[in-house]
């Protein structure tokens, strides 16, 4: 308890006391699809229109890009609706502006390709139980699963839902998981409203639990509804790739801890996710809670996700549109104290809610985390529970010049270049040698496709006299380096 308290105070003070840049940490961003919060502002109706549409998304991943984050939650499943080309169920209207109206082209597969050009992650972000009010799932009409399947679902407080009691929804639910990560080269998939809707005494599945509660409380059968949901797409994600990254969002506060109550606002009770016993478990690699909270309510919070976490990554959500003075009007001084207490306490890293607030730069946050939180590029932390081998090291590097203070970096492949989780490269420089790769200050990119790389140095006072490039697989796990001198 003592701990806790010392590590509170701490937390306070450490926006004047910045914690060092880790070389592996989660930076991540929510692209917003619903409502086009995010993106897409511009409809996919012409053939300009779709260019204007895939530049918007551009736009926002160079600027990430420019700021060395390097995961993309972007929002691929919204209320019973997709941005992805799917065989079971509608394309999203926020495309076309039409009900299943066909953009041209496959938002999923381009923002994939557009991540991966630029060395940053793609996670697939689905919502999962809720299907949207009575408006939306009347305009989807038949291809609505209200109306295809509806013994999966059921109606309160004139919204829908999946129901998670039914035994058939995890089934529903991973068929369109298996669509999303049997096609498209995704780095993760990630469940948001993984969940009963809040307080839901009256939610209308008594007759299922009176058919399989089997002696349970309602709560506690509702939270293993829950709790089997993760599990099978859990199971069913790894069977497909493994190192494919399992998440979810789950709500901030797992529960009250013995000092700082939830306020009647948490994961256990208030929406029946177990979320530690999931990570007890070991169904989940990530989660992301929504600490959209300040002072007391993120902190101990906080501590108590990573005491918890049984070696799995947690990912703490900054609710950094508070900083807009239509919203909370936080101090930028807030958000600092939250990212430094995360680094000072060993969490996997942060994400941020949502992009617009980074592309606004409100408070100046992006100038911010571009020049002092990220000012060098991170690897994504590794997942020894999947997979801990690392691949060889890639051979013969060499160097060539291509243009006045522009080189060509090539190198052999590593061997273990002949699976669909063929290694990434990352690149190191330095002016001194051997490259120290351990120093996150010399990594110069991550997660390099290809087995070539052009260095090209902003200043000339930048410039580099070492190099070194290692081979990544896909679950983290790095090779030796491989070094030469320019």
């Amino acid at each position: 308890m003592k701990r806790i308290i010392i590590l509170i105070v701490l937390g306070a003070i450490l926006a004047g006391a910045r914690a060092q840049e880790p070389k592996r940490e989660v930076r991540a961003a929510w692209v917003t699809a619903v409502y086009g919060l995010d993106w897409p502002r511009t409809r996919a109706n012409s053939a300009a229109g779709i260019e204007k549409q895939k530049q918007e998304l551009i736009d926002i991943l160079d600027r990430l890009k420019e700021a060395n984050f390097n995961t993309v939650l972007f929002q691929t499943r919204t209320r019973g609706d997709v941005l992805y080309a799917s065989d079971i169920e509608p394309y999203n209207s926020i495309l076309t502006g039409k009900v299943d109206g066909n953009p041209g082209y496959d938002p999923l597969a381009f923002a994939v390709e557009e991540c991966h050009k630029r060395g940053m992650e793609c996670h697939a972000w689905m919502v999962t139980i809720p299907l949207g009010n009575r408006k939306h799932v009347a305009a989807l009409k038949g291809k609505s699963v209200t109306k295809k399947r509806p013994a999966i679902t059921a109606a309160y407080k004139r919204e829908y839902f999946l129901n998670p009691g039914h035994p058939e929804t995890k089934e529903y639910l991973m068929s369109l998981v298996r669509e999303v990560v049997e096609r498209y080269d995704v780095d993760g998939v990630h469940f948001d409203y993984l969940r009963y809707p809040e307080y839901a005494r009256n939610f209308p599945d008594r007759t299922l639990y009176r058919r399989y509660g089997a002696g349970r409380t309602l709560e506690q059968w509702r939270r293993d509804n829950i709790s089997e949901i993760v599990r099978h797409i859990y199971k069913g994600v790894k069977a497909l790739k493994p190192w494919v990254k399992v998440s979810s969002s789950p709500v901030g506060k797992y529960d009250d801890t013995s000092r700082y109550p939830s306020r009647g606002w948490n994961a256990l009770r208030s929406v029946h996710q177990d979320v530690q016993g999931w990570l007890a478990e070991g169904i989940q690699d990530q989660i992301y809670p929504m600490m959209y909270f300040r002072g007391n309510s993120f902190y101990p919070f906080a501590l108590d996700w990573q005491e918890q976490s049984n070696g799995r990554q947690v990912v703490p959500g900054l609710g950094i549109y508070f900083l807009d003075s239509k919203e909370g009007d936080w101090p930028i001084e807030e958000i600092e104290r939250q990212l430094n207490f995360c680094r000072a306490n060993g969490l996997a890293g942060h994400a941020h809610y949502r992009v617009k607030y980074l592309m606004d730069d409100v408070k100046g946050l992006y100038g911010k985390l571009a020049e002092t939180y990220y000012p060098t590029p991170a690897l994504t932390p590794a997942m020894p529970w999947i997979d801990s081998e690392a691949p060889t090291a890639p051979t013969a590097l060499h160097i060539d010049a291509v243009a006045d203070g522009y080189w060509k970096l090539s190198w052999q492949a590593s061997r273990d270049n002949d699976t669909q989780n063929a290694p990434r490269y990352n690149i190191y420089a330095s002016n001194t040698h051997p490259v120290d790769t351990t120093n996150p200050a010399n990594l110069v990119a991550q997660n390099v496709r290809g087995t070539a790389f052009i260095y090209a140095p902003l200043y000339p006072w930048e410039r580099k006299r070492f190099f070194a490039v290692t081979a990544m697989d896909r679950c983290g796990n790095e090779s030796e380096a491989s070094e030469a001198v320019r």
